[in-house]
């Protein structure tokens, strides 16, 4: 690109239509299911692992163990019921509204957990493990379960044994049963925000994507659209000369051009619209097509390649060259009755890129209306803006198109386009 001969252009605008689907759309009730059961069981897990790890510092674990065994039990399912309310009423609701019902329900499931503790107290095993420390005044205090028995010297232990909760009087019960629901509370406020940041984190992804995929399917709609546009301009300009064949008494020139034709559209529409393939396979398509030109103009039609065999892997855009060497034909070789010489070169062009030039020398061609090309070589037209277009929908600001007139009174048209030499 770095050539002064070339008049540089913008290449052309690309406006990308992205359908995308709201984030706050309705979602399938409880579809997250998964995610919320592994965060469950992972909170419910951890808390685990600390009883277990208390347990075992006393001497009686296995007691410590089961009785935390039915408080993990109740718990998981007061979770579980908190992400049911979650998911049943802030389904397709924005994360506030979720926070809001997590609140709510989390509030809701501390109360019933600490009732419900209160409620199977009976049902909790009297724990062996005695804990023993000596008071300021001198005794030693020993607290084993519901009792603490003081021991004082030279006299009898006091044992004093405290009451069930149910035996207290209703309002240290509630007092009891509020201070229990506290230290829960924050347990389930705790999961419900690790959960609803996992939530907002999914649905940021799959926003982004829907967006992806949306910008890619305008942009393979575009390329589609932008590909199928060769294939019409081609056939009209061919058909339209192999009628002046027949008209000029040429039957044997004109069958050439039909069988040569046949097999160009054989190969160029099995081709999908939006995918890539190799230089070589690229190159070949374009000899053919210049075969089927050379029928009209046997003497004044010359095509020359040089393609060095490193980037005959080279990926791009099916038949990418075919409007430039087509306008080449129309506006170049047509309109002259000199020599036309067509060259088509690929090279390198630094790490991860390489370039197209194709040019054609002047001969003596008419003035081409309506493209500003005083040449009359490879129009500006429709052929040079159909392969910008692809160009910038195929690789947006990785590609380039630049093209001019040429000194000798030719035109050339320089691509510049990312090398991938994948076969996919």
């Amino acid at each position: 690109m770095g050539s002064g001969r070339f008049a540089r252009r913008p290449l052309c605008d690309n406006t990308v239509a992205m359908v995308l689907m709201d984030e706050y759309s309705p979602k399938t009730r409880f579809g997250d299911w998964p995610l919320a059961l592994k965060s469950i069981l992972g909170f419910w897990l951890f808390y685990a692992l600390t009883v277990v790890a208390r347990a075992f510092l006393g001497t009686d674990p296995l007691t410590v163990l089961t009785n935390k065994l039915s408080v993990i039990g109740i718990g998981i399912v007061v979770t579980a019921l908190i992400y049911v309310a979650i998911a049943a009423f802030g389904a397709g609701h924005r994360i506030g509204r979720k926070a809001v019902i997590a609140a709510a329900s989390s509030l809701i499931g501390a109360v019933a957990m600490g009732g419900t503790l209160i409620l199977i107290e009976d049902m909790m095993r009297e724990s062996k493990e005695e804990f023993r420390f000596q008071a300021r005044e001198g005794f030693t205090v020993v607290e084993k379960g519901q009792q603490i028995r003081i021991e004082r010297t030279a006299q009898e232990p006091v044992v004093l044994t405290f009451p069930k909760i149910h035996e207290l009087d209703p309002m240290k019960r509630f007092r009891y049963a509020l201070d229990l629901s506290v230290t829960w509370l924050f347990f389930f406020l705790a999961w419900s925000a690790f959960y609803l940041a996992n939530q907002a984190q999914a649905e940021a992804h799959g926003a982004e994507r829907r967006a992806t995929e949306a910008e890619s399917a305008a942009r393979a709609a575009q390329v589609r659209a932008l590909r199928y546009q060769v294939n019409p301009h081609f056939l009209f300009n061919t058909l339209n000369s192999l009628s002046s064949l027949i008209i000029g008494g040429r039957a044997e020139e004109a069958e050439s051009m039909v069988l040569k034709l046949s097999t160009f559209f054989r190969s160029s529409l099995t081709l999908d619209a939006t995918a890539d393939i190799s230089l070589a396979e690229e190159i070949a398509l374009q000899r053919l097509y210049l075969e089927i030109e050379k029928v009209r103009f046997p003497r004044r039609l010359k095509a020359e390649f040089d393609i060095p065999a490193e980037l005959e892997n080279a990926r791009l855009p099916a038949l990418l060259l075919q409007p430039i060497v087509e306008n080449a034909i129309k506006h170049a070789v047509s309109q002259t009755r000199d020599k036309v010489i067509l060259t088509i070169i690929a090279r390198e062009a630094g790490p991860g890129r390489f370039t197209i030039e194709i040019s054609n020398t002047g001969g003596r061609p008419a003035p081409t209306a309506g493209h500003g090309n005083g040449n009359g070589a490879i129009s500006t037209g429709v052929g040079i803006a159909n392969v910008c277009q692809r160009l910038s929908a195929r690789f947006g600001s990785l590609a380039k198109c630049a093209y001019g007139p040429r000194g000798d009174g030719g035109y050339s048209v320089l691509l510049t386009l990312p090398l991938d030499r994948s076969d996919v």
